[in-house]
């Protein structure tokens, strides 16, 4: 007697394993988990951690990172190793009135970023534009994707 499984137990194909998915969920977790904990210590020293995509090219990383209302002297991109540190300050403007309610995210930002390939530093390029900052880490020759050609 054969018994089927049920559709939700059976094998799914496997899908190309990505560093970043296995990472980003625990990192999510980690830092709804430190909010909710440190929350409101982190906000009154004003540091925090800007919104970010980070997408893998086959020959690069990009990371978009968004930091409304920072100039571009107020950003420090760094480079080690295989880590990305972006980081710098988005200052309070002058008010005349008295301020009644703050949402909007002022004073030190940091981000940091592990990669998981060897990367090129020499070749580390950011823009900035719109509030939405753009770096692109290329990788190394080594770590680039390549065909390869197969032969009979």
């Amino acid at each position: 007697m054969s018994q089927t499984l049920p559709e939700s137990r059976r094998q799914q194909p496997l899908e190309r394993q990505d560093s970043f998915a296995r990472i980003d969920p625990i990192t999510d977790q980690m830092r709804r988990l430190l909010d909710q904990t440190f929350g409101e210590i982190a906000r009154e020293a004003g540091v925090w951690v800007p919104d970010v995509d980070i997408e893998e090219q086959d020959d690069a990383y990009l990371i978009e990172a968004e930091i409304p209302g920072v100039e571009r002297e107020d950003i420090d991109v760094e480079i080690m190793g295989n880590e990305l540190v972006v980081s710098g300050d988005v200052k309070a403007r002058e008010r005349s009135g008295i301020l009644r309610r703050r949402t909007r995210r002022v004073g030190r930002f940091e981000l940091r970023v592990l990669l998981p390939d060897r990367v090129d530093s020499n070749g580390v390029s950011a823009h900035l534009d719109k509030g939405v900052l753009t770096v692109r880490v290329p990788k190394s020759e080594a770590a680039q994707r390549r065909r390869v050609e197969v032969e009979s």
